[in-house]
């Protein structure tokens, strides 16, 4: 084992894993990555609770006395999810409070099916604040056009936020905007800034998967030199536009107040090309004040063998703006891939809780108590 997960953390990256299971709390192997791994935090997805809940380890107790209760299979994933973040919260409690509230954070997603409706997207992340009930909570909301105007609502609640499913630039500075709105309204409101904090996630590997597939279909030799650019370049720019947005005027406004800036988050950062080095999206995007969270493979393989040499990230603009539109001189649309991979994101999220919901209601039909 090498000393790299030391390394970026010592470079000012936030290490969290992208991952979560009764098992993982119930073992002592959450506290263990903790302990040993430099993890300060914990991200989840629909995707990631249908695998956890699906495979049943842990969760037989909770289901029987749900189905005894009769409650409705929506209820039931909720007290399950809600159950599994309250516990990895409580383990990162001292992670929370030995940073002054800026890591040791538990992440959990509104409805996926919520995704395009700003009302109850509000109402979900409220209900699930109340439900969850720990400061170190981050609600996830996905930054769609309707998700936009909810962070916005939500932070200026007080409620502290993990926008996901970020993959333009575009979005991404709109997505910044809507927190600086939502803080300018809990301001108004008389809030403490420095209680709300906000990671915004900008995916990374999805977007080389997409625009390799196009490039190997052009298939010439200039197409194939690109492969393996397109998601860095994207995430190095989307760091300059953080820059950019908190180094404004009107952030410093803000600064002034006691509020914290909103990293940037670099999510889907396991390799999906095994021709890739596993570490690609880990030691090739580290800079001051992001978080990277990863599955444990990913993990697993920076601590084994990662190569962390310093920022990988300031110093790149030119060279990201060259890769990105040498892609679009060879006809590939960057709207139209970030679009396309919105569209999949919010729809594999859906298909995940709907599988979810499926498996669970088989549990609590199976274990329902018979009729006397």
């Amino acid at each position: 084992m090498t000393d790299a997960l030391k390394r970026l953390s010592d470079e000012g990256v936030a290490i969290w894993l992208d991952d979560l299971s009764r098992k993982r709390i119930t073992s002592g192997n959450l506290a263990e990555l903790i302990d040993q791994q430099h993890v300060v935090g914990v991200t989840t997805n629909p995707s990631i609770f249908q695998k956890a809940i699906s495979s049943g380890d842990g969760y037989e107790q909770q289901l029987a006395d749900l189905a005894a209760r009769k409650v409705t299979v929506d209820e039931a994933i909720r007290m399950i999810t809600t159950a599994d973040v309250r516990d990895a919260a409580d383990i990162l409690r001292p992670v929370y409070d030995a940073t002054e509230g800026q890591d040791g954070r538990v992440s959990i997603e509104v409805d996926p099916r919520l995704a395009h409706n700003t009302t109850a997207t509000i109402a979900e992340a409220k209900q699930l604040a109340w439900l969850v009930d720990r400061p170190n909570t981050l609600i996830k909301i996905p930054a769609t056009k309707a998700g936009l105007p909810a962070i916005t609502e939500v932070i200026g609640k007080g409620i502290s936020v993990n926008v996901t499913l970020i993959f333009s630039l575009e979005r991404y500075r709109a997505v910044m905007d809507a927190y600086l709105a939502g803080l300018e309204k809990a301001k108004a409101a008389g809030l403490d800034l420095s209680k709300i904090h906000s990671v915004a996630s900008f995916f990374v590997s999805r977007v080389d998967s997409e625009i390799d597939k196009r490039l190997d279909g052009i298939g010439t030799d200039e197409a194939k030199a690109l492969k393996g650019k397109a998601a860095l370049a994207n995430a190095r720019l989307a760091y300059e536009a953080y820059e950019e947005v908190f180094g404004s005027e009107r952030w410093a406004a803000l600064d002034k107040a006691q509020a914290n800036k909103q990293r940037p988050l670099w999510a889907s950062t396991g390799v999906k090309d095994p021709a890739y080095k596993d570490t690609l999206y880990v030691v090739d995007l580290v800079a001051p004040g992001t978080v990277n969270t990863m599955p444990e493979a990913t993990l697993e393989a920076t601590a084994d063998h990662g190569e962390v040499a310093g920022d990988t990230i300031r110093g790149t603009y030119e060279q990201s703006r060259d890769e990105l539109d040498a892609v679009a001189k060879l006809g590939i649309s960057y709207d139209d891939v970030v679009q396309l991979l919105e569209d999949e994101g919010v729809e594999k999220f859906a298909a995940s809780w709907n599988d979810l919901l499926k498996s669970t209601e088989a549990e609590l039909s199976r274990l329902a108590p018979t009729e006397a």
